[in-house]
């Protein structure tokens, strides 16, 4: 019998990928998502590249009656993977009680819910502002990096549920959980068929740079040309949203075995730093398309650099990032060609 396995915020960007490879790898999928800042066709799209539709439920992961249906309505449920949180450096600090509301009251129901119907695993979707802005001897980032006050909103949520999901496995309560680290994640399916889509105008980096040169935006703002780097943009690790998505398989197979730590941590980035405005031009270069662009000041709640250290995910995991940027950003502009052919973009 197939394991089950229920993928919160599954519509959306990373969301949509992982449902991919978990399906591409066995296992059936239900998917939670209150389409806040995705689209329910994504489905579709997920169903045209492995053949398999997976179980879709509209469902606000805060709603805890509405989320314990869904656990009795699946009853086989294994694992859940946790996306579902709302995510934007820039708005968190404009509307910090809808972060900390959306964020950590999704997770609460869900750590109440899992064993009371036989929930064992659960993959927290974390990130790397957890570091805040590490020094320069803890660079590139190892999970044993200090934990610094978060920089924004959403970075403490990110914090707070770590906390969380480790003070309630501390308690006894019969669960396991690997929280991972995101850094940047980036790009489209190579298909073309599911990738990111946000409402609105984009709160990250790649859908406002392909926006823009298709003439949605009329302008790219890169925020800060000032920072202590070599070009004075802000520095990150991308990681290919493909790429990322199977750290996510590899880490179900690891929080279902029974004789794996019963917390764990990973750092999933591909170890390089990138600037903004590297970003920016490796663009123009990977797609021959020209990006209007200029400098603004600098947003609160940015950090100047960080990028990872993925030796433990690549060695205790047995995951490595492969795709290179340049490919990876092709794969965005495809899919933002693929949007405007189909008259959403």
């Amino acid at each position: 019998m197939k394991q089950t396995i229920l993928v919160t915020g599954g519509t959306g960007f990373i969301g949509s990928h992982t449902t991919v490879e978990l399906q591409q790898a066995g296992y059936d999928v239900v998917i939670v998502d209150n389409l806040s800042n995705s689209n329910a066709d994504v489905v579709d799209g997920i169903e045209q590249i492995t053949g398999i539709r997976p179980a879709f439920e509209q469902v606000d992961c805060c709603d805890k009656a509405a989320l314990e249906a869904v656990f009795s309505k699946y009853p086989s449920l294994c694992g859940i993977i946790h996306f579902a949180a709302s995510k934007a450096v820039g708005e968190s600090v404009e509307k910090p009680l809808l972060y900390y509301r959306n964020n950590i009251l999704s997770l609460l129901n869900l750590l109440e819910l899992m064993p009371r119907h036989n929930v064992r695993g659960i993959i927290f979707s974390s990130s790397c502002t957890v570091y805040g802005q590490p020094s320069s001897q803890h660079l590139p980032v190892t999970e044993d990096a200090p934990i610094q006050t978060a920089c924004s909103p959403y970075g403490n949520t990110k914090q707070i549920n770590e906390e969380i999901i480790r003070d309630c496995i501390h308690s006894g309560s019969p669960i396991k959980s690997i929280i991972l680290r995101y850094f940047n994640p980036i790009g489209a399916h190579p298909t073309a068929l599911i990738g990111e889509l946000p409402n609105g105008v984009p709160m990250n980096l790649i859908p406002f740079v392909t926006q823009t040169a298709m003439g949605i935006r009329k302008e790219l703002k890169i925020f800060g040309n000032d920072y202590d780097t070599p070009d004075g943009t802000c520095i990150r690790d991308y990681i290919y949203v493909v790429d990322l998505a199977k750290a996510h398989v590899k880490a179900m197979e690891r929080v279902l075995d029974a004789h794996t730590p019963d917390i764990d941590y990973f750092n999933i980035g591909t170890g390089r730093g990138v600037s903004t405005y590297e970003v920016v031009t490796q663009f123009e270069k990977a797609t021959g398309t020209k990006v209007n662009w200029t400098y603004a000041p600098r947003r609160e709640g940015d950090i100047e650099k960080v990028w990872a250290n993925p030796d433990k995910a690549n060695n205790v995991l047995g995951w490595r990032a492969e795709a290179s940027l340049e490919e990876t950003l092709r794969t965005a502009w495809n899919w933002q060609l693929k949007l405007r052919e189909r008259g959403l973009m």
